[in-house]
């Protein structure tokens, strides 16, 4: 048998093939070393997670992940080094990837995939897990969102000595937090409820009895305030609250962070009330590790957004607004936060069917495009499903010829432009891998750095 290659010179030479990868300018650069080692030597990712002298955390979620770990990494960045996989790379081989980098870090903080997350436990031990939400998405590749649940019960269990930090207002993550030492955050503002559950909210059923819940604030998708009226199933109670919440349209947000440490006003430049509910998860995580309140809020108030995630881009005289939708429940809340900030009369959709996307799209049948059409001059429908989405604006009541069918992502960001008035702002929807190509061309055009080099 062969003797084991050294850690040492097995992460200098994957260190090298991801260097390499970057120079020849592919995004691969950031999960390809890791892919290579957990091919080749799976446990030597849990051997580099050990030399982090603080320890590592989690943080994972259908919707906001990239957003919330990136709060946090702006909270913590001026009292602790970091190893922290910014540019979203969250599958057991971009962590890994990280962890070849981890040059003087004190503290792992990795962005997890909820499938994931599960192995990654497993490996790295985390001594605190933030756990945003579930939502149903991309169901070819998780299945429901029960079945995702169940492999986090699982994984939380055979982590005992881990904190949780967790989503009360979510029927599923606010349950692990029985038996665990756990801090739970939550919206307590009912002005900002909804006046019932949206038709796509996902877990409206008791989890111990199957009884419809009822809400006495609803949030966002199935977030907020439940009672089982049969077995009195509930939403635990709250540690970490937002209250008195302003929504200032596209401009930004406000809200009262109320938690055992004290209390703070937070004003994010980041716009709508899942951004408050990533801010509360990111602010509960790092009170959880020995941040101050005031750290806290300068963090928060210093972050702008992660890229792709309501990021802004000037190009020329226009300026582009990206925002990533995926699922029913995160492109509702893109919508509902452009309604009620400036409803755009030009919007470039993107609808793309990779794996990292989902096969299956029918899901953009259950998000409620319709207010966001009653404000459009023009949409141009784009990426490898143009026609479909073109289809559900056009039963959406968006008269067919207002509707531009461009596959081309280029191509249709051009028409966009081309059809934004000098000094205006583009908005753009894109789904992942529509995103990511879409930055590739800004990139490739000199408005915005890459991605995987802001996060090298």
């Amino acid at each position: 048998m062969r003797p084991p290659i050294p850690l040492a010179l097995e992460s200098a030479a994957l260190r090298a093939v991801g260097a390499l990868s970057r120079v020849a300018g592919r995004g691969g650069g950031t999960t390809l070393p890791g892919k290579l080692l957990w091919k080749l030597d799976p446990g030597a990712i849990d051997r580099l997670a050990s030399r982090l002298e603080q320890g590592s955390v989690l943080v994972s979620a259908t919707n906001g992940k990239t957003t919330s770990a990136a709060m946090v990494a702006e909270i913590l960045r001026p009292r602790v080094r970091i190893a922290h996989n910014s540019s979203g790379a969250n599958l057991v081989s971009g962590i890994a990837s990280t962890l070849l980098h981890l040059g003087d870090a004190q503290l792992g903080l990795f962005e997890v995939d909820e499938a994931a997350l599960p192995e990654v436990a497993r490996r790295i031990e985390p001594r605190a897990l933030l756990l945003g939400n579930l939502f149903r998405d991309q169901l070819d590749r998780y299945g429901e969102l029960e079945l995702v649940a169940a492999l986090w019960r699982e994984a939380m269990a055979s982590l005992p000595d881990a904190e949780l930090v967790v989503n009360g207002d979510d029927p599923q993550v606010g349950d692990l937090a029985r038996g665990h030492r756990a801090r739970v955050f939550g919206v307590d503002d009912p002005r900002l409820a909804r006046p019932a559950l949206q038709h796509a909210a996902d877990s409206k059923y008791c989890l111990r009895c199957g009884t419809p819940y009822d809400y006495a604030a609803a949030y966002v998708g199935h977030l907020g305030d439940y009672r089982c009226p049969k077995c009195g199933h509930a939403r635990p109670p709250l540690d970490v609250t937002a209250r008195d919440i302003e929504l200032h349209g596209l401009d930004g947000a406000a809200f009262t962070l109320a938690a055992p440490e004290g209390t703070v006003r937070v004003k994010l430049a980041l716009p709508g009330l899942y951004n408050v509910y990533n801010a509360l998860g990111a602010g509960s995580l790092a009170l959880t590790l020995g941040a101050g309140l005031d750290d806290v809020r300068a963090g928060l108030e210093r972050f702008s957004a992660a890229f792709g995630r309501f990021e802004r881009i000037e190009i020329g005289d226009r300026r582009l607004l990206m925002l990533l939708v995926k699922n029913p429940a995160g492109a509702n809340e893109a919508v509902r936060t452009l309604v009620e900030g400036r409803a755009p009369s030009v919007a470039v959709v993107a609808l793309n069917d990779a794996i990292a996307d989902g096969r299956d799209v029918s899901w953009i049948w259950d998000v409620d495009f319709e207010p966001l059409v009653a404000g459009l001059d023009r949409l141009v429908a784009t990426g490898s499903r143009a026609a479909e989405l073109a289809l559900r604006f056009a039963y959406g009541g968006l008269a067919r010829e207002r509707i531009d069918v461009v596959p081309s992502l280029e191509a249709a960001l051009d028409r966009g432009l081309e059809l934004t008035p000098a000094g205006g702002e583009l908005v753009v929807l894109p789904t992942y891998t529509a995103m990511l190509a879409l930055r590739k061309i800004v990139a490739g055009r000199g408005h915005v750095s890459n991605y995987w080099e802001s996060a090298a």
